[in-house]
C-alpha cells in the first residue's frame, strides 16, 4: 500500500493560508512517486495540450501555485 512518507515544500501556512489547511501541496511517496492537491481543471486545459501529451480516462489535470512549486523545489531529489 502506497503511503505519504513526507511534504515536498513548505505547509501551506507559510504560503499564506489562514487556516494553514487549504490546498495546493505536494507529498513524496512511499514508492517514490508523488501525489499532488490541486484545483481541478481537466475540462478547462486538456484542449490545450500540446499534441504530444494526452492523458488517460483516470487521470486529471491540476493547478498549483506558482509558489507552491518554487517553495518546493528544494526538497524534490535530483534523482
Amino acid at each position: 500500500m502506497t503511503q505519504i512518507v513526507r511534504r515536498i515544500g513548505v505547509p501551506p501556512r507559510e504560503r499564506g493560508s489562514i487556516s494553514g489547511a487549504n490546498c495546493p501541496d505536494l507529498f513524496e511517496l512511499t514508492d517514490g512517486n508523488f501525489a499532488v492537491i490541486g484545483t481541478e481543471a481537466t475540462a478547462e486545459l486538456e484542449s490545450e495540450l500540446p499534441g504530444d501529451a494526452s492523458r488517460a480516462d483516470y487521470e486529471r489535470i491540476v493547478i498549483i501555485t506558482r509558489e507552491t512549486l518554487v517553495r518546493a523545489k528544494a526538497d524534490i531529489p535530483d534523482a
